[in-house]
């Protein structure tokens, strides 16, 4: 079959043969600048020298714009629109009024302008007592501030940004050596991780119209921790491996040694015990008592559709936060997972550091059952897997996650549900499903499972 081509490829000439078969066809090629607007796109008509140096003076020119507009305050903002449009309204109409107004502005805007330049020389000394805290905790921090000078500094104000806010202490007059120190102290109410600094010498007018900053210290990190609960020992799951615990349940194969009895179908010949079976005349094999495993994965759902206030997330992190340690107390291996990826939980400290920033996932990163279907995946040793969740999960989601677990691990469910007054324990498949209204609450519920 043959394709028509109904348009001309640009640059060719009709006139010459064709390369390419009539019976082919060809895409048409990206749409060029047409050429009565050529004139428009500068790399058209610019030598490639000149380029390079509109594009460097335009990067300096939208800095420097950056860098003024940043030292205009809201209220500096209002006093320039407003001697606009008193100039505009005392030119185009002949106001005499407005004419005087935008005088007066005018001035008071020159006049502020000065109060910007210059520098103050301080030695900034930021120290934090303790760059670690739990949520409802207070962070005690000192400023201390030097006049490395030989003048004499006048007052001033130095900013100290915390997080989204920032406090303002004003500075008294320092003669040359001598030193101001200010002690401060920050709530911390919610978890995360708060950017303390860099400490900033204001400098601005006394009407508050520009305000110009000097970044002298760099910021220092606040690690606000979740709130976490003592718990007993976590004596779940089993495996065979020489740091393990002896249990009750004997098993074929493992490392600590039980007994002696007869031979089996499907027994291992190598745990024959040969001089038992040459003195009984039956064959014999050793017998062995099952060992607990040290291996915990830890999985938090991230998903904001599985919470039901914000709430329920905080209590949902703060049980895996008290689970993850109480792992690490009893020197089990710990892996702790959320749908964006493994936590670092060498240490209880690190582990609760990752804890303190980690916030809510996309809805297309999945929920608790990709969780589950990851934890699988990574871990796939691990002798006890605890899934932390909110009380808006579904129950066919949370069923089909414990499902996906490798078969042999010991499952542990906690939901997190604030209008739960007391624990609650039921099975769902092979896990224990808990349900918690508060984080006092989970000792008990460890208890019941443990029971």
């Amino acid at each position: 079959m043959t394709t028509t081509r109904d348009h001309v490829t640009p640059g060719l000439d009709e006139s010459r043969p064709s390369a390419v078969p009539d019976d082919v066809a060809v895409a048409e090629p990206a749409r060029a600048v047409p050429p009565r607007r050529q004139w428009l796109v500068p790399s058209t008509w610019l030598p490639p020298v000149w380029q390079e140096r509109l594009g460097g003076w335009w990067r300096v020119a939208r800095g420097a714009v950056g860098r003024v507009a940043a030292v205009i305050r809201p209220l500096g903002w209002v006093a320039l629109a407003l001697a606009v449009i008193l100039w505009f309204a005392a030119f185009a109409y002949g106001w005499d009024e407005a004419l005087v107004g935008a005088a007066v502005v005018t001035v008071v805007i020159a006049v502020s302008i000065p109060f910007l330049f210059g520098r103050t020389a301080y030695e900034i000394g930021l120290d934090l007592t303790r760059t670690r805290v739990v949520v409802g905790e207070r962070a005690v921090g000192g400023l201390t501030l030097t006049n490395a000078t030989s003048r004499a500094l006048l007052p001033s104000e130095v900013v100290l940004p915390v997080g989204s806010g920032r406090g303002v202490f004003d500075v008294p007059r320092l003669a040359a050596g001598e030193t101001h120190e200010e002690l401060f102290a920050i709530p911390t109410s919610t978890r995360g991780v708060l950017a303390v600094g860099p400490v900033s010498v204001l400098r601005g007018d006394p009407l508050g119209l520009f305000e110009r900053t000097h970044d002298r210290r760099q910021a220092v990190d606040l690690f606000v921790h979740p709130r976490t609960n003592s718990l007993d020992g976590l004596s779940l799951g089993h495996l065979r491996d020489l740091e393990g615990l002896p249990v009750q349940q004997l098993e074929r194969d493992d490392v600590s040694f039980h007994a002696l009895r007869e031979y089996q179908p499907g027994d291992d010949l190598r745990h024959v015990h040969w001089k038992s079976t040459a003195r009984t005349g039956d064959v014999m094999v050793r017998q062995y008592e099952q060992t607990r495993r040290s291996h915990f994965v830890v999985g938090l759902s991230t998903t904001p559709d599985e919470y039901r206030e914000p709430d329920e997330f905080e209590l949902a992190i703060s049980v895996a936060a008290s689970v993850g340690l109480r792992a690490l107390r009893d020197s089990r291996v710990l892996d702790a997972r959320v749908q964006r990826g493994a936590l670092r939980a060498d240490t209880g400290r690190r582990f609760l550091d990752a804890l303190a920033g980690l916030e809510h996932s996309r809805p297309r990163e999945g929920g608790v059952v990709s969780l589950a279907g990851a934890m699988a995946t990574q871990t796939p040793d691990a002798a006890v897997a605890v899934i932390v969740t909110g009380s808006a999960v579904d129950a066919a989601a949370l069923r089909q996650a414990c499902a996906r677990l490798p078969y042999g691990v010991r499952v542990l469910a906690v939901i997190a549900d604030l209008r739960v007054d007391a624990p609650t324990l039921r099975r769902v498949a092979d896990a224990d499903v808990v349900t918690l209204g508060t984080l006092d609450q989970l000792p008990r519920a460890v208890r019941k499972v443990l029971s």
